[in-house]
């Protein structure tokens, strides 16, 4: 029979019948040549029907056939269409009464398009790669008599794009297609002739990708449509892959590098196909974006052919401001090349003529005493930013160190990772997050402002400028080298005075030993300390005057092969260098060797830290961390007030109790009258874990009973007798079970416990099984105490029921027991509307044990109890803790009792807290594994689940998210019984812009595939 020019669905069912014998359903797919149908056999089976467009030759169709029998022959591991024969053994089956159209049935490749795959992870990108590089191998040697097509997606043959610039209706978007044009033929048009060749597959987008396996570790399965497949220079194969996996990346060039990294792994590019690589990704945006506004004008009903011109414009935008040979450099070093090709034949000159080089400054540093000055990320010289930006304290402290150890100079060491680069101008965005640069790429030289300094070698002034911004160079000069037998290079000078620049030209001679400049005082050099910056430069990367001295650690191999260590020109001898830091991996094998094994690290990939500051936590890169679950630092990692409390007092007297001390006094004053009523007698400790020990032993010496009422998940403390009453432990791995005298009353948890949120008689419920446990220990001998935290962290951050405690207390008075209220997590004002947590429930407790937040990380506990049973406890025995409330520890809980006043952070908790948890709400109607979120104050948990109505527990995906969310530079936790609750419970510094950042970053990692899977 004679089709129609437009098959429908019933059509292509009837013509796989005719032509293949399989009865089918179809399904249209989307495409922008010819039609292509989704088919499902009777028998489950899947496939592809394609309808040619009447513009494809048959020469084409088979050119396509060939090429995948090839594939399927000669990299059998690669997952392409296989071509299926029709009844009659033909793979082309002419479409009859239409001699323009051709049928061709395919396998069908089950996965995911790559474009809909969240994230894009750099172990992807890198097996897209290899899957190409495979691909081209196995391609290279096969030859067809239609593969010289003349494409207009070749990237030999992009110009075109120039000759269409006038369907750009923007100005702007023109010049920047032209800048890359440009690129492209002075850089890449005179190459392309003696680069490789062969049938490449030409279209390795994101929809043309399949991704499947494990959505924790996502492989790339297969590739699909070979319409635009030709024959062309190898190396646009992976530019065309990379342009693609470069769009809607904040960090471009990484994701390219990790394309073009796999597919070196598995077909080497040579050097001649690098140096052309970003030419041809520019070059392949340009086709794109041009085309698309080609197509507008004369199909503009086409959308498949606009799919990604936004992205493409927006990717180009960013481009503009990449250097092009940084980027070259990038791809080398993706494929474990030199990043800077004449890296090496510098530093061998720099080291053959070492003798020849002149001195920097004055004395020469070969010989002069010097000091080194650690501005590292974790320098103990250096307390806090406040420090870092405190120039005329700086200033002082380094040459206060100087001159006390009689030094000629200090040095700032070249490859230091830094924590003063905190400002904007140093933030940079990859694609997990915010990074700075702080990576050191040249060597300081602190010495007074107005020394001199000379050119160590023979060259003319490149470039020069005055960078007057706050925490730039101020006057910088390069110079440019040209040694008869290596390549040319260039030494920088910044941090100089406004003079040093007065009547300098470009090319200017200046002599080996002639006088450069002078060094600047903080108001000209960028607000630093004086000093010199020396950096050698293998390549300006087309700068003129200014040029980076820091970089981001992701690229540190990068930018140490750009500017190697300036010591091949100052030559201070090795042995005056200080050691090197521990690094994570020798940290991580002693640990291994010398740590107990039941001791773990947090996340899949241990961090590395070496500072904290506020609501930040520093890794040893530099890296800074929204820390939104460490509530040891109550008010601020190393808050100053704090620090400065302990190290007073240290420096004066360090004692035990035994002896009378002011900051006791006033100590057990300031605490107790945060506490309400009857709440008056103090026992200090130095942990939560003491406290909680120190409150059951008066409980049980008071009530003469042992008999303890816990509550499931709960926990306490790790001292044997603690874990005897934490469910968390005991009922866990490795766990004995409760002991005989220990009863585990329900977890009141209104979500997912026996009685649910909007019982308004829930807490009245929990708290009757309390009742029901006390009674019975009553009848069998007697109750010592129910001890529970007053909101539940282990439990998965659970916030009691209203009366709960209440209740629960009055059962167990009733019985004879106290009732000990364990605050170690939640006290001092977390709570936002109460200073206590247990306040929240209206009620007052026999006991309070204090730890954790109560010293700001530093090791203090307390228990705070009646004077009734004070004197109760006071039975001849005597009680005494060597540490606990000596004067540095009652100085420093003093120092968090007046930030949280004087900070209103009690306040801010209550604010804060509604705000985040408002937005974590949000999170509930948009990713359906999101159970329930809870929270009071700065106390909240997310819980995720995999069904919302078996309340399945998602704890594998809050694990995923954990680590994702660390990835990206914020750090959660997860708790509960099945560890499937995300915990938040930050400093009380945490604002509104940390919230707003974290809820953000969480609906991303929400929004990935692993979250989304089972759903």
């Amino acid at each position: 029979m004679e089709w129609s020019a437009t098959l429908c669905e019933v059509d292509a069912a009837r013509l796989v019948w005719e032509h293949y014998g399989l009865r089918v359903t179809a399904a249209l797919l989307p495409g922008e040549m010819g039609q292509n149908f989704h088919l499902c056999a009777d028998d489950g089976s899947e496939t592809i029907l394609k309808i040619s467009d009447p513009s494809e030759a048959w020469d084409n169709l088979d050119f396509q056939v060939q090429a995948l029998d090839h594939l399927v022959a000669h990299a059998p591991t690669l997952t392409v269409p296989r071509v299926l024969r029709s009844r009659d053994g033909r793979a082309i089956v002419p479409l009859e009464g239409d001699e323009g159209r051709y049928v061709r049935l395919l396998t069908y490749l089950p996965g995911r398009l790559l474009v809909n795959v969240k994230p894009h992870s750099p172990a992807l990108l890198r097996d897209l790669g290899r899957v190409l590089g495979e691909m081209d191998a196995a391609l290279q040697d096969f030859r067809h008599p239609a593969m010289q097509r003349g494409l207009k997606w070749d990237l030999a043959g992009a110009s075109w794009a120039r000759e269409h610039l006038g369907y750009l209706p923007d100005a702007r978007q023109r010049a920047v297609v032209e800048q890359f044009m440009a690129l492209y033929e002075a850089e890449a048009v005179p190459r392309l002739p003696h680069l490789r060749a062969s049938v490449i597959y030409n279209d390795g987008n994101d929809y043309n990708v399949l991704v499947g396996g494990d959505r924790r570790d996502p492989k790339v399965v297969g590739v699909f449509d070979f319409g635009d497949m030709t024959y062309s220079q190898t190396v646009g194969e992976v530019a065309i892959a990379a342009a693609y996996a470069m769009l809607d990346k904040p960090d471009p060039l990484a994701a390219a590098a990790h394309v073009v990294a796999g597919y070196h792994s598995a077909f080497p590019l040579t050097e001649g196909e690098l140096a052309v690589l970003y030419p041809l990704i520019g070059a392949r945006l340009c086709v794109s974006v041009v085309n698309s506004a080609y197509c507008r004008s004369t199909d503009p009903a086409n959308g498949h052919m606009m799919i990604n011109e936004a992205p493409a414009w927006a990717l180009l935008a960013r481009l503009v401001a990449v250097s092009p040979t940084f980027a070259h450099f990038t791809f080398r070093d993706a494929c474990g090349l030199p990043a800077a090709p004449t890296n090496a034949a510098v530093v061998a000159w720099l080291q053959e003529y070492a003798d020849e080089i002149g001195r920097v400054v004055e004395p020469d540093l070969r010989t002069a005493p010097v000091i080194f000055t650690d501005l590292s990320v974790g320098s103990l010289d250096l307390a806090n930013p406040i420090e870092w930006a405190d120039t005329e304290g700086l200033t002082a402290k380094i040459f206060k160190d100087i001159a006390a150890a009689g030094a000629a100079a200090s040095i700032g060491g070249y490859g230091e990772v830094r924590g003063v680069y905190t400002s904007d101008a140093f933030y940079a965005e990859s694609n997990d997050g915010p990074e700075w640069r702080t990576l050191h790429i040249g060597v300081d030289i602190f010495l007074p402002e107005g020394a001199p300094v000379y050119a160590p070698l023979d060259g003319v002034v490149h470039s020069f400028t005055d960078d007057a911004v706050p925490y730039g160079y101020g006057p910088v000069v390069i110079l440019q080298h040209d040694p008869p037998d290596a390549p040319r290079f260039y030494t920088l000078y910044g941090h100089l005075t406004r003079e040093s620049l007065a009547g300098l030209a470009e090319g200017q001679a200046l002599r080996r030993g002639e006088r450069i400049g002078a060094i600047g005082s903080a108001h000209v050099n960028g607000n630093w300390p004086p000093h010199l910056h020396l950096q050698i430069l293998t390549d300006t990367l087309g700068r003129h005057g200014d040029f980076p001295g820091v970089a981001r650690v992701s690229q540190k191999a990068i930018w140490t092969s750009i500017c190697p260590d300036p010591n091949l020109i100052i030559s201070i001898p090795d042995d005056h260098f200080p050691p090197p830091k521990m690094d994570a991996a020798e940290i991580t094998a002693i640990r291994a060797q010398g740590l107990g094994p039941s001791l773990s690290t947090s996340y899949d990939r241990p961090l590395h830290i070496v500072r904290g500051w506020m609501q930040y936590l520093y890794d040893a890169d530099g890296r800074k961390y929204l820390d939104a679950v460490n509530n040891v630092p109550h008010v601020g990692h190393s808050h100053p007030k704090v620090v400065r409390a302990g190290q007073r007092q240290m420096a004066v007297l360090n004692t035990n109790t035994r002896y009378l001390h002011a900051n006791l006094a006033r100590y057990i004053e300031r605490l107790t009258a945060t506490l309400p009523d009857p709440l008056r007698v103090c026992y200090f400790v130095t942990s939560g874990s003491e406290a909680n020990e120190l409150a059951l032993r008066i409980a049980r010496t008071v009530t003469g009973h042992d008999d303890t009422i816990v509550v499931e998940v709960g926990y306490h403390g790790n001292t044997t007798g603690l874990i005897d009453v934490s469910p968390y432990k005991h009922a866990g791995p490795g766990g004995r079970g409760a002991p005989s005298h220990v009863r585990a009353a329900p977890i009141p948890d209104v979500y997912r416990g026996l009685y649910r949120r909007g019982d308004p008689q829930a807490g009245a419920k929990y708290a009757a099984h309390v009742g029901e446990i006390a009674d019975e220990m009553r009848r069998n001998g007697g109750v010592a105490a129910f001890i529970a935290e007053s909101a539940m962290g282990t439990g998965g951050q659970i916030i009691l029921p209203d009366g709960y405690l209440a209740e629960a207390y009055r059962h167990v008075r009733a019985a004879g027991g106290l009732c000990i209220a364990d605050e170690v997590q939640v006290g001092f004002g977390r709570a936002g509307d109460t200073f206590w947590m247990f306040e929240t429930q209206g009620v007052v407790p026999d006991i309070v044990t204090l730890g954790k937040p109560i010293g700001n990380g530093h090791p203090m506990g307390a228990v705070v109890t009646t004077p009734e049973i004070a004197a109760a406890f006071a039975n001849g025995m005597e009680y005494f803790n060597t540490f606990g409330g000596n004067p540095v520890s009652c100085a420093i809980g003093l120092a968090v009792l007046d930030v949280i006043q004087e900070g209103g952070l009690q306040a801010q908790a209550l604010r804060v807290g509604q705000h985040l948890l408002n937005g974590l709400q949000t999170l509930l109607d948009k990713h359906l594994i999101v159970g329930d979120v809870r929270g009071h104050g700065m106390f909240l948990g997310v819980e995720l689940v995999r069904d919302r109505e078996t309340l399945e527990p998602a704890d594998e995906e809050a694990a995923y998210a954990a680590n994702r969310l660390r990835d990206r530079g914020i750090l959660l936790g997860t708790d509960g019984p099945d560890h499937n609750v995300l915990k938040i419970k930050p400093p009380l510094v945490f604002d509104e812009r940390d919230a707003d950042r974290l809820v953000a970053e969480l609906d991303l990692v929400l929004s990935e595939d692993f979250m989304r899977q089972g759903l």
